[in-house]
């Protein structure tokens, strides 16, 4: 069921497209609104938010909200080429979360009160470690959420996932490293890998996560492990807690390093999580690392690691070459996002949403004879097939469907295979349905009933 605030937004769409709200109409203010509908205000302005950002309203200061002068209905006679939907996400488009349940108003006005309060020194090159302030908040929220003791000094704040991994290899890489890595597993990290001369070892992966004890067995002298232990990408299991452990073990033995990618660990509906890697750490030889563009939006490009007390140093000189390329002013309001507990908020409602809009796609693929794989979290899911996935998506994906063929996250040699997709932006059971009935069209017949 759509929010109050997407109701309210649809309404004003289509009083807009009808011509009953003019080009340049004034809108009643939020408080007026809310007291005459018996609803709160923030919903109003959640709408209002939402309308501003997509370009249908506009906000004038003290006069008000105004029907947009360029809005999409005023714009739909225009003989100029419309580009609204150039970044519209694809269906079952991987990578992304829930664009629609991001609230847009609210990160306005957060980074909306930076601009207007920074001084002439916030125009200056921040700290390359990325700014104290949200190096502290992740500190605190990793402290809160996952039993993560660490200090700001621990945390550096990078670009994206890609340039998390550079600069942990260029700190503590030598010449002809190995690195375990999953297989399956996440196949675009293996270019930043290779390119800092670590050579991939693929590791199969079981119903335990990565088989550490084969591992150990071919390739025992490797230096780096890099692990999704709270869900496997793209398999969805959990490491178990004894190979938790016997990872660490090995780690301490061979001085060697474990890189933990919590990629959407804030994102499990059925359970308790076990613990992350970094948190039951005594050797302190875990690196975690972490990203807001899964919880958050993709667009933010800010990422972290916390590595060890004893190597911080070690990366901050590493650092000053390569400094933290986020905006000063995006750091600040993360940093604001995250303190005064929208972030954890957000991630409440997501998980609700998220259950909701996996059983949704879940009972679609069921509906068409998909066999899908039992997840306890995570924001994509696998369906596994009989034939062949490769020649399945390239069909998927010539009728504008985003989705991936497991075997392509295989690297050694070929494994299970299936069809990853993700759920997040699905809204309705109808366009599940429906999207699942183009992903495979002509390729099987929905069972009777």
């Amino acid at each position: 069921m759509d929010a109050r605030y997407q109701q309210i937004a649809r309404q004003l769409k289509a009083a807009i497209t009808s011509g009953e709200l003019k080009t340049g109409s004034r809108l009643p203010s939020s408080r007026t609104w809310a007291q005459e509908n018996g609803i709160s205000r923030t919903t109003v302005e959640q709408a209002y938010g939402e309308l501003v950002a997509q370009g249908w309203l506009e906000r004038r200061g003290q006069a008000g909200t105004f029907v947009s002068q360029t809005s999409p209905s005023a714009l739909a006679e225009a003989p100029a080429v419309q580009h609204g939907d150039e970044h519209e996400p694809k269906p079952f488009q991987m990578g992304l979360p829930a664009l629609d349940l991001f609230p847009r108003a609210l990160w306005a006005r957060l980074t909306g009160r930076r601009l207007r309060t920074q001084s002439r020194f916030d125009l200056t090159l921040g700290d390359p470690a990325g700014e104290a302030m949200l190096r502290q908040a992740i500190a605190d929220y990793l402290r809160f959420s996952r039993s993560i003791e660490c200090q700001p000094e621990q945390i550096f704040i990078t670009s994206g996932y890609a340039q998390s991994m550079s600069l942990i290899l260029q700190t503590l890489a030598r010449p002809g490293d190995g690195m375990w890595v999953e297989d399956p597993g996440f196949p675009l990290i293996s270019s930043a890998i290779e390119g800092e001369g670590v050579q991939r070892l693929p590791v199969p992966v079981d119903q335990n996560g990565m088989d550490i004890e084969a591992a150990i067995a071919r390739w025992p002298q490797a230096r780096f492990a890099l692990l999704t232990p709270a869900h496997q990408s793209p398999l969805g299991v959990a490491l178990s807690l004894p190979r938790r452990r016997q990872v660490l073990a090995w780690a301490a033995q061979q001085a060697a390093w474990i890189i933990e990618d919590d990629y959407d660990s804030e994102f499990r509906y059925h359970g308790r999580p076990l613990p992350p890697l970094k948190s039951l750490d005594a050797p302190q030889r875990v690196i975690y690392t972490g990203t807001f563009s899964k919880s958050l939006f993709p667009a933010i490009r800010t990422a972290w690691i916390v590595v060890p007390a004893a190597e911080a140093a070690a990366f901050r000189q590493r650092i000053t070459s390569t400094p933290c390329s986020v905006p000063t002013l995006w750091q600040c309001a993360l940093a604001d996002f995250i303190q005064q507990g929208h972030f954890w908020r957000h991630l409440k409602k997501m998980r609700l949403h998220y259950a909701q809009r996996r059983a949704w796609l879940e009972a679609a693929l069921i509906h068409y004879g998909f066999n899908v794989v039992p997840q306890q979290g995570g924001i994509q899911l696998v369906a596994e097939i009989d034939g062949d996935d490769r020649a399945i998506v390239a069909r998927a994906q010539q009728r504008g469907l985003a989705v991936q063929a497991l075997s392509d996250w295989h690297s050694a040699q070929p494994g299970r295979r299936g069809i990853l997709m993700s759920f997040t932006n699905i809204t309705s059971a109808e366009m599940a349905m429906q999207w699942v009935g183009r992903l495979y069209e002509n390729e099987k017949k929905p069972r009777e009933g």
